[in-house]
Parts: structure tokens; C-alpha cells; sequence
């Protein structure tokens, strides 16, 4: 297996590729726990889908594949395929609570436009990828 590992941080090192925010790792390390999965991560990848061309997804995963983005950060492991990584990078993973309920979102700093339910976007120029996800706003 050829994974690439980012470690967690001490002292200074750079920022990794993708990050997760504090209040965001509070609750997916209580969802981790409750999994009852030993080694378990946060898997973060792009699908085809949603009504702007993207749609994010978030699993719990134990399994490490071949060419993995795994980033331990705030105690949380976050893998990332090699498709979704070049439209993730420099991402934050949080958790947001509205008057709707709660649940996962990311702060994606090369989506141009986003869906107004926020659960798709679309980059300039980029098409969508084949495969997986299809439909509108909402479907995951």
C-alpha cells in the first residue's frame, strides 16, 4: 500500500492539505468512537453530483487505500483519494448547528460557487467527474 502520511503537528511544520476544525474534531471523534471501528478516519471525497457540478462526501472508513492522503489533525485521521485531493486541497472539515439541525460541511477554498443548500460547488473550468452521484441539491 503507498499512502501518503502527514503527520500530526508539533511545532512548527507546514499546514497540511486538508484540516478539520476544533469544534468539527470534538464531534467526529465522538462519531469515530461510537463506530466501534479500530483505526477509523474521517474519509473526505468528491463525487459527480448536486446541482453544481460537485457534491461532497464524508464516510467513517478503517481501511487505507492505495495512494491515500492521510492527515492526523486535532487527533482526527482524515483520508483523501488521489481523485478528490486536487479539488479538496486546503480544505477545513467543520460542524455547523442551525435552527435546521447539524451536521459536516467544508470550507473549500477553490470552489468558485457553491449550491445554495451547500452540499455541491463548481470550479472554474472544471467539469465534473465521472462516476459516482447524480441529481440535485441534497442527494448524497
Amino acid at each position: 500500500m503507498t499512502a501518503i502520511t502527514t503527520p500530526e503537528p508539533q511545532g512548527v511544520t507546514p499546514t497540511p492539505e486538508i484540516t478539520i476544525s476544533e469544534f468539527g474534531a470534538q464531534k467526529a471523534l465522538g462519531i469515530l468512537e461510537q463506530s466501534g471501528k479500530d483505526n477509523a478516519g474521517v474519509r473526505v471525497f468528491i463525487k459527480s453530483g448536486g446541482c453544481s457540478g460537485y457534491q461532497y462526501g464524508m464516510a467513517i472508513d478503517d481501511r487505507e487505500l492505495d495512494g491515500d492522503l492521510i492527515v492526523h489533525h486535532r487527533g482526527v485521521k482524515l483520508l483523501v483519494d488521489p481523485m478528490s485531493l486536487p479539488l479538496l486541497r486546503g480544505s477545513e472539515v467543520d460542524f455547523v448547528e442551525n435552527m435546521m439541525g447539524g451536521g459536516f460541511t467544508v470550507h473549500n477554498p477553490n470552489a468558485t460557487s457553491n449550491c445554495g443548500c451547500g452540499h455541491s460547488f463548481r470550479t472554474d473550468g472544471a467539469q465534473s467527474p465521472d462516476g459516482e452521484g447524480s441529481g440535485g441539491c441534497g442527494s448524497a
